[in-house]
């Protein structure tokens, strides 16, 4: 077994509200440690990597591909008057784009304040009203707004939400029942946020990952898609584990590691190299803090 004392001391001496943390390898429970009681909670953008698998069932059903754009699914809404050069207007949006969160904006729309205030009910008729800053696919800039029309473009694909979509193909085969996810206000699944699961449940999802989508001998989700999403698609700037690049809703890390990655410090941390799993959920700001005692305490040990 793991031993996780280094770490938990770390941790309480740091002052950092970790609430539990689970450490899989070859499929197997290494360790764990509660600091309170391992309850369903937010996962706030982990949501994110959740709904970009319900992109590569729709991509595999032949209902998406990487390049349909805003347009394709949502013709009703007009182009913007005035912009001139086709490539900047929101329609020409491809699913890619959103995707790496190269969308174009400088003030990305749907942050959480934002969400909670905005009189427009229809968020994408607000998203496809919004200007670009720039041209798509040159530069990330982190949007939940860009996840948000995701979940949008896989409902209006499949012709159901992203929650339902994935309940028989992905939740139910996981053991992960009786799901809550957040929705917009005309009734779609969040996509970028508000998926409330336990760490126990998270780390079934970082096994997922590991296992390139498969789950006790069934393909869940493409082993292709899989190792595309989580390679690097972009280049960003940042410190430590935020600058290593991200790749379709997640992010890459250090030490040959891959993350999905939720505010205040939900974490999924996948290591191929390791064979390893490691689910964690707090409410942190320092999140790289809580990263960084994963690498001193428990990487090591792998």
């Amino acid at each position: 077994m793991l031993n996780l004392t280094s770490f938990e001391t770390l941790i309480r001496e740091s002052g950092l509200n970790v609430f539990g943390i689970r450490v899989l390898q070859q499929g197997k429970l290494l360790g764990k440690v509660a600091f309170a009681e391992d309850v369903r909670r937010i996962q706030h953008s982990i949501s994110k990597s959740f709904t970009a698998m319900a992109v590569g069932l729709a991509i595999e059903e032949g209902k998406l591909s990487l390049d349909t754009k805003l347009k394709d699914l949502f013709p009703e809404y007009p182009p913007l008057p005035g912009v001139t050069d086709d490539s900047m207007q929101p329609g020409e949006l491809t699913l890619y784009d959103l995707l790496r969160m190269s969308s174009g904006h400088d003030n990305p729309p749907f942050w959480a304040e934002e969400r909670a205030t905005l009189p427009e009910k229809d968020w994408v008729k607000h998203y496809l009203s919004l200007p670009l800053d720039r041209v798509p696919g040159e530069k990330f800039m982190y949007s939940s707004g860009d996840t948000i029309m995701i979940s949008a473009m896989i409902q209006e694909a499949v012709g159901e939400t992203v929650k339902d979509y994935l309940v028989p193909r992905l939740f139910a085969p996981l053991g992960i029942h009786d799901v809550y996810w957040e929705t917009t206000p005309l009734g779609r699944t969040l996509g970028c946020a508000g998926l409330v699961i336990n760490t126990e449940e998270l780390s079934r999802f970082g096994q997922l990952m590991l296992q390139r989508g498969q789950w006790e001998g069934k393909q869940l989700i493409p082993a292709e898609w899989i190792d595309y999403a989580t390679g690097k698609r972009i280049d960003n700037d940042g410190p430590a584990d935020w600058g290593q690049g991200y790749g379709c809703q997640f992010w890459m890390c250090t030490h040959q590691a891959y993350r999905a990655d939720g505010a205040y410090g939900q974490f999924c941390i996948v290591l191929p190299d390791k064979q390893a799993v490691i689910a964690i959920n707090s409410q942190e700001e320092n999140m790289q803090g809580i990263l960084n005692a994963v690498w001193s305490e428990i990487w090591p040990q792998l």
